[in-house]
């Protein structure tokens, strides 16, 4: 019945008391005094009406009784003991939430998340993409991937990744033409023309940027952002001009290569951002510390592709 239902320290009582025949052994188990120990049996016995140990000079020992109610105690731990350990393990793990931009995440983060689950296998990330920064205080993200200045009040902010912006095509695109030796001799072929990305350079700005100033290119097939020029460029259309982020694969491969060894540095870069007091946590501590070393390996490659132009 309900109403005569005991707590559940006169059960650890009467479990451990049962196991050691000993309430000074039991109350050392428990880390309470003898004394707490006796009263929890006494407890027992009262709210039961039972007689659960006989008191001898020797110590004590179980009543018939008390020996079934025992065996039901110790069936009710071990049960409640096997029962948590199985639902920690089948439970799928905590999720570490990241938001980013749709391109950082499909052409930089996403093809390197498997060397983190290599090296993390018990920290399941979640992506989510948004153009609009997310609020941590009402969005279930833990943490994001920023394009910004890197002013973010109330915020952790470390500097990820800063971009240079350069001309890259396939190695075939020229056929057996030798690459163009110069800037300039690039205006006589295709140029894949962008229609947004305000905040990063455009070909006028690269070419002034090559000692070409006063460029202006009206004609030629225009793509909303880089990655569909990049994927133009790809397909042999043209020349395109890409972000570090978004061409890193494709150059180490060889599937794309860069011309020149003349950069325009972005006006934005790569934040990665959390509340506050949060970067230190395991999971997120764990996927900063990863995702800065991813960082600083794509620094150290385009500064050798850079190098070698």
């Amino acid at each position: 019945m309900p109403g005569r239902l005991p707590p559940i320290s006169a059960l650890r009582a009467l479990d451990a008391a049962a196991r050691h025949m000993s309430f000074t052994r039991a109350a050392h188990e428990l880390n309470v005094t003898q004394s707490a120990i006796s009263h929890q049996i006494k407890t027992l016995e009262d709210l039961w009406g039972l007689k659960l140990f006989k008191r001898t000079v020797r110590g004590v020992t179980l009543t018939p009784t008390g020996e079934e109610l025992a065996n039901v105690t110790r069936e009710f731990f071990d049960r409640m003991t096997r029962t948590l350990d199985a639902l920690r393990i089948s439970s799928p793990h905590e999720p570490l939430r990241v938001d980013t931009l749709q391109s950082f995440a499909v052409k930089w983060l996403v093809p390197r998340l498997g060397r983190f689950h290599e090296i993390h296998p018990e920290i399941d990330v979640w992506i989510s993409t948004h153009d609009r920064l997310v609020d941590f205080g009402s969005d279930d993200v833990d943490l994001a991937i920023r394009l910004g200045h890197g002013q973010y009040p109330g915020l952790h902010a470390s500097l990820l990744l800063r971009e240079d912006v350069y001309p890259v095509c396939t190695p075939e695109f020229f056929g057996q033409e030798a690459l163009p030796r110069t800037p300039r001799e690039l205006l006589d072929y295709p140029l894949l023309l962008r229609l947004g990305e305000p905040n990063h350079p455009n070909w006028e700005q690269w070419f002034e940027a090559a000692g070409l100033p006063g460029v202006r290119l009206v004609e030629g097939p225009r793509f909303p952002d880089s990655n569909m020029a990049i994927e133009a460029s790809k397909d042999g259309l043209g020349v395109a001009l890409a972000r570090t982020a978004h061409v890193a694969d494709e150059l180490a491969t060889g599937e794309l290569i860069r011309l020149f060894d003349v950069v325009c540095p972005s006006s934005v870069a790569y934040y990665l951002v959390c509340p506050e007091g949060r970067e230190s946590e395991p999971r997120v501590a764990a996927f900063r510390h990863w995702i800065m070393n991813e960082a600083r390996s794509l620094r150290a490659g385009s500064e050798g592709v850079a190098g070698s132009a």
